[in-house]
Order: structure tokens, then sequence, then C-alpha cells
């Protein structure tokens, strides 16, 4: 079960850290922290959470995470969905209390975007279908090399969280306006069930991508890189 809450808590963060960052303050007038900002809170919520729970539960936050961990050797199949639900109960109590705070805003009219992924006309810069399917599977994979690279035992003790969240920071700053950036289906399924619009019809491609990214990364860092 401690496993589980490092799980919940993790990805709470992440969702409340990060969407929020991009709800709040991402284009407060004037002094808004724009895509950066945004970029850099993601990163943050990964490298402080995975410093204060990493080493109870590994610090996944992330589905997709989850299955390249395992693809990887990394992570046993028995504890695959108790880990995925906790992300996803996470993600979703995250998404619920954002919405809670942005109603009570004195002009409040309509939830909008809520910082939610999608392609097409729900892509922030109206980039196809197949532009956001190779993008968040790209940078998937590359996320899970760097995370599967850091915490494999012949890298530097104690810099994982480092260069895993600096690692997701630079992903923000690809990709935001390709997709909104993903790579993560519990922060996008958790975003989607509240947001104003079709983006619960896209969210199959916000798991399928990076999933499938994970896993092929886990199989290329296997059989390549995890060797003496």
């Amino acid at each position: 079960m401690k496993k589980l809450f490092a799980e919940f808590f993790g990805t709470f963060w992440l969702v409340f850290g990060g969407c929020g960052s991009a709800i709040f303050a991402a284009a407060f007038p004037e002094l808004g922290i724009g895509f950066t900002g945004v970029s850099l809170a993601f990163g943050l919520t990964v490298l402080t959470m995975a410093y204060a729970v990493g080493h109870i539960s590994g610090g996944h936050f992330n589905p997709a995470v989850t299955l390249g961990l395992w693809a990887g050797g990394k992570f046993e199949t028995k504890e695959i969905i108790s880990y995925i639900i906790a992300q996803l109960i996470g993600a979703i109590a995250a998404a619920g209390l954002l919405y809670v705070i942005v109603s009570g805003k004195s002009d409040f009219t309509t939830i909008g975007g809520f910082a939610a992924n999608g392609y097409g006309e729900l892509s922030p810069g109206g980039y196809s279908m197949v532009s956001v399917l190779i993008t968040e599977f790209l940078l998937t994979l590359f996320f899970l090399l760097i995370i599967l690279g850091s915490t494999n035992v012949r890298a530097p003790k104690g810099f994982a969280p480092i260069a895993i969240g600096l690692g997701l920071t630079l992903i923000h700053l690809i990709s935001i306006p390709i997709s909104n950036t993903s790579v993560n289906p519990a922060r996008s399924t958790s975003q989607a069930l509240f947001a104003n619009g079709a983006f619960i019809g896209q969210l199959w491609l916000f798991w399928i991508a990076p999933i499938a990214g994970a896993i092929v990364a886990g199989i290329i860092h296997k059989t390549f890189f995890d060797k003496e």
C-alpha cells in the first residue's frame, strides 16, 4: 500500500502542478509564465516527487513508465494493474480539484480546454493526428530511455531525478504546441474527463502512442544498454 500511495501522491502532484501551471499561470495577464514556465513546472513535479517518494515506489507516476519499465525487465507483471489504477486515481483527483478552483473564479463561464491533449482542431498548433502520434511515440520512447539509463546500476548515484525532471521539461518545450504534451496516459485521461470539447474521443491516441513508445524503449534498453 505504501507503493500505491506513493504513486497516487506523485501522479496527483504531477497533474496538479503541471496542468495547474498551464491553467492558472501560462497566460496570466502580462505576467504569464508561458510555454517555458509550464515545461519547467512539469519537470519540477517529477523531480521533486522522485526525490520524495521515488525510493518507495520507484516514482513512475505514469502508466507508460510502468509498462516501459516492465518491458525493460525492471518491474514485475503482478504490480502493473495496481500501479496504473493508483496513478489514474491520483490524476483524476488532481484534475477534480483544479476544476473546483477554476470554477470559483469570479468571471468563470466555461472550463475551456483545461490543458487537455488533442490533435487536429484540438491541437494547440493545429497538428494532425499522424504528427501527434509520431511526436508522442518518440518523446515517450526517449523519456523511458532517460529513465532506464539514469536509474541503471552503472549510472551515477542520486542524480536520476534531475535527469528525468529535465528530460520531461525538454519534452514539454518541444511538444506543447503540437499536442499540449502528454507522454502520460493518466495525465491525459484526467484532463479529458473535465475539459470542454471532444477530447475524450481522442484519448485513445494518448494511451496507445505513449505506451507503445515506452515498451519499445524498454526493449531497446534491455537489448542494447542493460549489459556489462
